[in-house]
């Protein structure tokens, strides 16, 4: 397994990973993808076998503290230089699940994080995940105000 940064040429395979781990309100669409890796694909990192995506972690760099519906609509609003990695998206094709690859990307993404002196990373999920990103370091905020796809998240955050 190969951890890289990912390319415009990764986009069909990155849409279609995504449509296997999120309903189809909460995936991100293939144009935003298009936007999110020329805004931040120094921030999009792959996992891939043989070539072929099967998992990933994405999400800009801000100055905002909380992790808004807004940053997931405009990935324009990425700021290089800003203190908070945010989480998008950790993504691992349904087949390739509990074996470690959602762990190896996101330990990578947050060590990119803390290489670039970032304050640290956030990132929403359902309840029945705080758990696992709690394993990591991350702090459960409470019920985060990303009303996303019509789900209720949880913050989370892992601060350095």
């Amino acid at each position: 397994m190969q951890i890289r940064m990912a390319k415009m040429e990764d986009l069909d395979e990155i849409a279609f990973v995504e449509s296997e781990c999120f309903p189809f309100g909460e995936a991100a669409t293939k144009e935003k993808f298009a936007e999110r890796i020329k805004e931040y694909g120094t921030h999009f990192w792959l996992m891939c076998e043989e070539e072929k995506v099967i998992a990933f972690v994405d999400g800009m760099v801000t100055d905002e503290k909380n992790l808004t519906d807004e940053m997931y609509e405009k990935a324009c609003l990425h700021d290089e230089k800003g203190a908070w990695q945010m989480i998008f998206g950790v993504n691992t094709l349904p087949k390739y699940r509990r074996q470690g690859y959602a762990e190896k990307l996101l330990r990578y993404a947050i060590n990119d994080a803390r290489a670039q002196d970032r304050e640290g990373l956030v990132l929403t999920c359902k309840d029945k995940l705080v758990h696992y990103y709690e394993k990591f370091g991350f702090q459960n905020e409470g019920v985060s105000e990303s009303v996303h796809g019509g789900a209720t998240w949880y913050q989370m955050r892992l601060t350095f």
